[in-house]
């Protein structure tokens, strides 16, 4: 258990971005044999989308996402209320206000997320988290897991937290991709024009440097030319005007 720490600590350490810190927290839970994770944080007085890092199935998180869900979820619910690490499950429905919860625990149960343990984060320096494990079913092995590495499990999320607060405050999400403040800023300058050459004499930076953040923009935004990226750019600016 202390290499599987210390491996997740030194991750956590060179970690750059999204990727980074999802990889970082997913290498770390299937070495300890735990099925998935989900990271959310939420932004001051729920204003602002949620930042998700997490390994549930994509479509579930799409869905989630969408709809909103944190803001009805019981589990973030519970995590806002109680500071304390906490199990849930099928006894957990005794938390459900609404028909709305039960449906949205319904639909979780379709892409196997049945049971987990949660580990709430209060830092009182911003947005509030939680960090959770799930499974598709109650397992023993889990159960016996969850009660031997508790506090070891809540001190992988006050990390995860620190380091992500820290490094991803910055990043800009254009609907799903988050790009770093480098590339973002690359990204600007070359919709207005400027090529790579005259986006380094602005940066004060090399020509290929810049090439590098726009590679990384295109890749991130699933686009293959800076035109692309610059119309998807615009398209989500669009949007958050309207």
């Amino acid at each position: 258990m202390h290499r599987i720490f210390q491996n997740f600590i030194d991750l956590l350490a060179t970690a750059e971005d999204l990727q980074d810190f999802s990889k970082a927290m997913a290498d770390t839970a299937t070495a300890l044999d735990l099925s998935c994770f989900a990271y959310l944080a939420l932004q001051r007085a729920n204003r602002g989308k949620p930042r998700l890092i997490s390994t549930y199935p994509s479509r579930w998180v799409e869905h989630y996402l969408r709809n909103n869900y944190q803001i009805l979820d019981p589990v973030i619910q519970e995590a806002l209320r109680n500071p304390e690490p906490f199990r849930w499950g099928a006894n957990f429905n005794s938390k459900f206000t609404s028909k709305a919860q039960h449906r949205l625990f319904e639909e979780a149960a379709e892409f196997g997320i049945r049971f987990g343990f949660t580990v709430p984060i209060h830092d009182g320096h911003g947005p509030i988290a939680a960090l959770t494990f799930a499974v598709d079913q109650s397992r023993p092995q889990f159960e016996r897991f969850i009660e031997s590495h508790e506090r070891v499990l809540q001190l992988m999320a006050m990390y995860f937290h620190a380091h992500t607060r820290r490094k991803l405050a910055n990043v800009h999400d254009l609907e799903g991709a988050c790009l770093s403040p480098r590339e973002f800023e690359c990204l600007e300058w070359a919709a207005r024009g400027k090529s790579a050459w005259e986006i380094g004499c602005i940066l004060g930076i090399s020509r290929n440097t810049v090439a590098f953040y726009l590679e990384g923009a295109k890749k991130k935004l699933g686009v293959r030319t800076i035109v692309q990226a610059v119309a998807r750019l615009a398209a989500v600016k669009r949007k958050q005007q309207n």
